[in-house]
């Protein structure tokens, strides 16, 4: 039996699909906007350790191997067509499923996933720039044939050109689940150094677009949250190590 479940694990391993990730250096950055909503009208500086971050969402091709493994419920929305396609982000998944997707991965690959704080998801959000989004000021772009896909609803992974990071979606597509609790006024006390969120709250911070929404885009200040049970097919998320 031992012997079996070994060479299950073996098997297992050379199926996973490690994250490609996308290593940044860190260092300081103005964090917030003085033209947002009131919870993030509060610009302060701070200053973040190197990490890395994936360059797009988890797909439901992976997260199909973490339930295969697991033997975990499929997310609500696993057969319907229009959210299906194993190169699509997988959506429907609460802050907790995320977090145990990411827990099962680190044990599976032996590095050290999690959900993104919010302080490293606008970083990497604005890879460098302070304008609204991470292509400019305005939020209409050019999204090609990605752009008509988008409006008909039914989000892709990797669609539309990336940021100067390389990193995919991290305005549109769908909303991702960040490590933090959501504090409205967590700006007020936050320290300047690695911030990860209150210590407590009843809802989980999150970050990037949602395809659902008439506005696609979101700019790379603004903050959005849910209760950590709840379940949208607007919801996703992305790892860092």
């Amino acid at each position: 039996m031992r012997r079996r479940e070994e060479a299950r694990r073996i098997c297992l391993a050379q199926e996973i699909l490690f994250p490609d990730m996308v290593p940044i250096p860190g260092g300081s950055f103005l964090m917030g906007s003085e033209e947002g909503r009131e919870d993030e009208i509060l610009p302060h500086i701070v200053e973040l350790s190197p990490f890395w971050i994936a360059r797009s969402a988890v797909t439901n091709s992976e997260y199909g191997l973490f339930l295969r493994d697991t033997g975990g419920a499929t997310p609500p929305a696993w057969e319907e067509p229009r959210f299906n396609h194993p190169g699509q982000p997988v959506v429907a998944v609460n802050w907790f499923e995320a977090a145990a997707y990411c827990a099962w991965l680190s044990e599976r690959t032996g590095e050290p996933y999690r959900l993104p704080t919010e302080a490293e998801r606008e970083m990497a959000c604005r890879a460098g720039t302070q304008t609204a989004y991470p292509w400019g000021d305005a939020a209409e772009r050019d999204l090609g044939d990605y752009g008509r896909r988008w409006y008909e609803g039914g989000p892709e992974i990797a669609g539309g050109p990336s940021n100067a990071f390389g990193l995919y979606n991290m305005a549109d597509n769908v909303h991702e689940w960040c490590l933090d609790w959501y504090g409205k006024d967590y700006y007020k006390l936050s320290p300047a150094r690695d911030p990860g969120g209150p210590e407590t709250g009843s809802r989980r911070a999150s970050r990037g677009g949602s395809w659902r929404h008439q506005i696609k885009v979101t700019r790379s200040s603004a903050r959005s949250s849910l209760d950590p049970s709840f379940r949208y097919t607007d919801y996703g998320f992305r790892v860092v190590r």
